[in-house]
């Protein structure tokens, strides 16, 4: 099957497995969730993104600070099998002693990473659990590395998270539920009000939600306009992947309009 032809196959697939928008409303609104939620999408494909207004807003990293420090660890640390253990640990389970010992370890991770993928909107603040991003950077990160380093075990704890994390918490809220989800990473405040992220990959996407409200409010959230959002890029780079083939085959074949 040529290149063009496998293209509009996976993407026609992968609309239907969206399912259909409401017809009455603009799938790409950025105002499509209340101001609460902060949600970013990525594409594999250039300029096929989307986020909310307030994407670029820095908001507290919560747990998702720990996939930061984990990929540096990972690719400019010492290479030793306990840093492997804790980056586990840290990714599956959300372990927050884990996390402090990676970054008494590597106390310029945060810093380090944000400059290494240009993520404009994150910090590392007095300590990881005081650190800020984006969803927009969360979401950037992600998808760079699917790009760059698509075998990280990053992705494999992702794919693998315990269902209770170290602290009790039950992890299942949020951008885990999109379908097509293939791995999440969860992040909350243990204080009031309540505060939650979660950040998703899948084939050809990835995603980022921050939540002022709950775990429920974000699933809410995330389910009211992702869904639609990634049926629309899908379809649109189906249409471009249409008539790029249409192109190729005017050029290719004498005579064919």
């Amino acid at each position: 099957m040529s290149s063009p032809v496998r293209l509009a196959v996976v993407t026609a697939a992968l609309a239907c497995l969206m399912g259909a928008p409401a017809a009455w409303a603009d799938p790409l609104d950025p105002n499509a969730v209340p101001p609460r939620s902060s949600i970013s999408v990525r594409t594999n494909v250039p300029n096929m993104q989307w986020g909310t207004t307030n994407q670029h807003q820095e908001r507290g990293a919560l747990s998702l600070s720990k996939l930061y420090i984990v990929d540096y660890a990972l690719r400019h640390g010492d290479n030793s099998a306990e840093d492997r253990a804790l980056a586990e640990r840290m990714i599956r389970y959300s372990d927050d002693s884990a996390a402090s010992a990676m970054e008494a370890k590597y106390p310029k991770a945060i810093e380090l990473i944000a400059a290494e993928y240009h993520l404009s909107s994150t910090h590392s603040g007095n300590d990881w659990q005081t650190s800020t991003t984006s969803t927009a950077d969360v979401a950037d990160f992600l998808n760079k590395k699917r790009h760059q380093d698509p075998d990280s075990p990053i992705f494999d704890w992702m794919s693998s998270p315990g269902a209770v994390a170290a602290d009790g918490t039950v992890q299942d809220w949020g951008t885990t539920w999109l379908p097509g989800a293939l791995g999440t990473k969860w992040g909350w405040s243990d204080f009031e009000p309540e505060e939650v992220a979660s950040a998703s990959y899948g084939i050809g996407f990835t995603v980022a939600a921050h939540t002022y409200g709950s775990g429920a409010d974000q699933t809410t959230d995330v389910l009211s306009a992702v869904p639609d959002v990634l049926r629309e890029l899908v379809a649109r780079r189906l249409t471009e992947g249409v008539r790029e083939w249409e192109a190729m085959l005017a050029t290719s074949v004498p005579g064919l309009r």
